[in-house]
């Protein structure tokens, strides 16, 4: 047991006076007991959770600065705690992977992580920024607005759903994958992520301004064995005529088997010229001016 435990089993030995004077006094802290009790089930040492997330628990502000004063909770942020570990110095280094396990699995906030950052994780991109925080891509309705003040060992880049029609076509979810129980081990949980299908898509988004053609060239030649009727859905509910374009000039270029599942006639490509960067080659079929290296020399031979 360790020291915090001892020091919570201690606190909640202490005896409760059941005279009538303080008998509203007592039932007040029987529930504080019970409310610290489920933090402490709830939340493993070294995770977070806000003030939103302690009041749905029954732990008000004033609880929840009590907590602070007694080591109980570390304040990070304006509304924002970490459970700290017993022992452990206190710093203001946090893990982005523990904040995102701590958004998706204790708090429940709809944010996913996709695009290049999904992509990786996955094994289908191994690039990594030199001398450079990591761009960590995250993807939520509901984002609360602490996530991009805390101190993390990445640089967190925050986006909408609205790419899509339906929001959550393509999101690997395995949290349901276990029966899952307040007191489950943090080491059981996954992260919510973009499957390849969407990541890709997400990350083409990005282009490019915020993602470079050579890096979404190296993804594009991994991805060998994505779902083509994913693939067609998602480019069904794509919202964005340049994305569902710069998709088939990559998937021409490495032509996977999966590319002969897919027609580009069956998709709303648009109409007309789109100029997405300067001093490029217009694709002759897919209308977008692209590096010229990315358009095939018989392919500009028969423009």
């Amino acid at each position: 047991m360790s020291i915090f435990e001892r020091h919570f089993c201690k606190y909640l030995q202490k005896p409760v006076v059941f005279s009538l004077k303080n008998a509203t006094l007592s039932l007040m802290s029987r529930q504080e007991h019970k409310n610290l009790k489920n933090l402490i089930e709830a939340v493993p040492t070294g995770f977070l959770v806000d003030s939103t997330w302690l009041e749905s628990q029954g732990i008000g502000r004033r609880s929840a600065y009590a907590y602070v004063q007694r080591g109980w909770l570390e304040r990070l942020e304006r509304g924002v705690f970490r459970r700290p570990a017993s022992g452990a110095p206190a710093t203001n280094a946090i893990d982005w992977k523990i904040c995102l396990l701590s958004l998706q699995n204790i708090m429940h906030y709809p944010a996913h992580i996709g695009g290049m950052t999904a992509l990786s994780l996955q094994g289908y991109s191994h690039y990594l920024p030199l001398g450079e925080k990591n761009n960590i891509w995250i993807y939520g309705s509901k984002i609360p607005s602490w996530l991009e003040k805390l101190p993390l060992n990445a640089e967190l880049r925050t986006r909408s759903v609205s790419l899509f029609s339906n929001p959550e076509l393509g999101i690997d979810d395995r949290r349901h994958d276990h029966d899952k129980t307040a007191s489950s081990l943090p080491w059981d949980w996954t992260l919510v992520m973009s499957s390849p299908e969407r990541a890709i898509l997400e990350a083409l988004d990005e282009l490019p301004d915020q993602e470079s053609f050579h890096n979404l060239d190296m993804a594009f030649e991994s991805l060998t064995t994505l779902r083509p009727r994913i693939l067609s859905d998602l480019l069904s509910c794509c919202k964005k005529i340049k994305v569902k374009r710069l998709f088939f000039v990559f998937a021409d270029r490495h032509d996977h088997a999966w590319r002969k599942r897919l027609n580009p006639n069956d998709f709303n490509l648009g109409s007309g010229d789109r100029a997405l960067i300067k001093g490029g080659t217009i694709h002759p079929r897919y209308r977008i001016v692209v590096p010229e290296e990315y358009v095939r020399k018989e392919q500009r031979d028969g423009a």
